[in-house]
């Protein structure tokens, strides 16, 4: 799996092993209703495998035992 953390790259934050793309940036722009081209075609070094990569990285950082407080719209 291509997604890596380090602290020395956008702050830890877990991104594509490689480039500065993090997973947060993928997630948001697939989440904001953009096909899975769109995010590719703004950055060339992604392919398929990565954004699918983000999503795995994304579902099982979901099934951690972590409390996610959401807020209730007003």
């Amino acid at each position: 799996m291509p997604v890596v953390s380090n602290p020395d790259i956008m702050m830890g934050k877990p991104s594509i092993k490689g480039t500065r793309i993090t997973v947060e940036s993928i997630l948001e722009r697939l989440a904001a209703g953009e096909s899975e081209a769109q995010p590719m075609e703004a950055n060339p070094r992604l392919n398929t495998d990565d954004i699918r990569d983000a999503l795995h990285f994304a579902a099982r950082a979901i099934h951690a035992d972590v409390l996610y407080p959401i807020k209730a719209p007003d």
